[in-house]
């Protein structure tokens, strides 16, 4: 069947719900993921859809399980059936919304995938998931997501100001609006804004500026071979690596769907808030990519930066600015909300790249969150895209947003329920 071949793909199993570790989960994940993919979105903005899908995915389980409280729906009328009809429920209608030009495609998947997991599309549960995922809709349906607006905004041609870059010379794409949708745990999209970058003008402008220029080049660069195939690893779909870490580690840790459906809403929730607070400081910084700042580096007022006219990066930059990274709020986020989740630092997991070639290490093997984060940071300067200081305030941003929901959002329900097998 068509979603076997789907799920295969993206190396998920679609096992019988009654014997799966909280499969459904994970299952929607890949697909979402994939149909992302399909719909070519644009930078940070699929963090958008799946953090629309797991809150769903999420308040349909929970409204049957009753373990945690809920995220957003409440109240929720005949809660009772399988809490995995609720959830792939949940999960088509949300992605139907957001993917209106794939419906059909996606409606296909969700009928193949209950046949192939023998749910009745009209059983118990089933209802659950319609009534969450409306309701859900209906309160981010001025959230300012959607539609994806063309982007227009082509920044300055001041000392520090981003503008467009080669080869595209697009202007800013996912343009600010992403800097201004409705967050899902924050209070606003400035809660944690970061402060300013560095001064063009300091010392630690002029060391981050000589490492890229050292390390991030296209020729000529001081990358060892093991360096470059980091950084090849790291210059594929972000989003589609970092999810292949967390579905590996809920299916070897997580034993229940009601577990797996917080642990995925934590990471994609996260991940959402951090890309808003990462887009509006790309607007509101408006801070210009290694490339320009290289190429103008003689002209900066630094007496420490050396410019090369001829300087251009590892891979093609991104079109949007510099500060604060993308790749690091996605993977900073993740990695925290998992760090929070299971209650230790320490976890062994693997994730894979989608940026496969004959010369690049397609999965890597990690014993810590922390140490994929640091990874994401050393990535995205290996590849000339990024600052460090741009990195490392991307990092902190993801971690404030995690502090705030995982203390705020998706507790524990008082009295009795199942126990987390961490």
């Amino acid at each position: 069947m068509f979603i076997i071949a789907i799920v295969t793909a993206l190396g998920i199993s679609i096992a019988n719900p009654t014997t799966a570790r909280a499969d459904v989960i994970s299952d929607w994940n890949g697909i979402a993921v994939q149909e992302a993919i399909n719909a070519a979105r644009p930078g940070g903005s699929p963090a958008i859809d799946f953090a629309t899908m797991h809150a769903a995915m999420y308040d349909a389980v929970q409204a049957i399980e009753k373990d945690y409280e809920p995220y957003r729906v409440t109240d929720v009328p005949n809660a009772t059936g399988s809490p995995v009809a609720a959830a792939a429920k949940a999960a088509r209608d949300v992605l139907v919304y957001r993917f209106p030009a794939r419906a059909d495609a996606i409606n296909t998947i969700y009928l193949n995938y209950l046949a192939a997991n023998d749910i009745d599309p009209a059983g118990p549960g089933i209802g659950v998931g319609a009534y969450v995922a409306g309701k859900l809709l209906a309160y981010r349906s001025c959230d300012g997501s959607l539609p994806i607006p063309a982007p227009t905004f082509v920044g300055g041609t001041g000392i520090g100001q981003w503008r467009p870059t080669p080869t595209a010379f697009s202007p800013m794409n996912p343009g600010e609006y992403l800097g201004q949708v409705t967050p899902f745990f924050m209070t606003r999209p400035t809660q944690f804004r970061p402060d300013a970058p560095p001064a063009v003008t300091s010392r630690q402008y002029a060391r981050d500026y000589l490492e890229v220029k050292l390390y991030g080049a296209r020729t000529g660069s001081l990358r060892s071979p093991e360096q470059t195939d980091l950084a090849n690893f790291w210059g594929g779909n972000t989003f589609a690596t970092i999810y292949t870490g967390v579905r590996e580690l809920a299916a070897a840790h997580v034993d229940n769907v009601s577990d797996s459906s917080r642990l995925f809403a934590l990471v994609a929730m996260s991940q959402a808030d951090t890309i808003i607070g990462v887009w509006d400081a790309k607007f509101h910084y408006n801070f210009w990519r290694p490339q320009t700042a290289i190429q103008f580096g003689d002209v900066d007022g630094n007496p420490g930066t050396a410019g090369d006219p001829a300087w251009v990066p590892f891979i093609n930059n991104p079109a949007y600015p510099d500060y604060t990274s993308g790749a690091n709020g996605v993977s900073s986020s993740t990695m925290y909300a998992m760090e929070h989740f299971f209650e230790t630092d320490n976890m062994e997991f693997s994730m894979t790249t989608t940026n496969t070639g004959p010369t690049i290490q397609d999965t890597r093997n990690y014993s810590s969150f922390s140490q994929a984060i640091q990874e994401v940071v050393d990535g995205r300067i290996l590849l000339g895209i990024h600052f460090r200081f741009a990195d490392e305030a991307s990092v902190k941003l993801g971690h404030d947003v995690v502090k705030w929901g995982h203390k705020n959002y998706l507790r524990p329900r008082t009295g009795p329920g199942k126990s987390l097998q961490h």
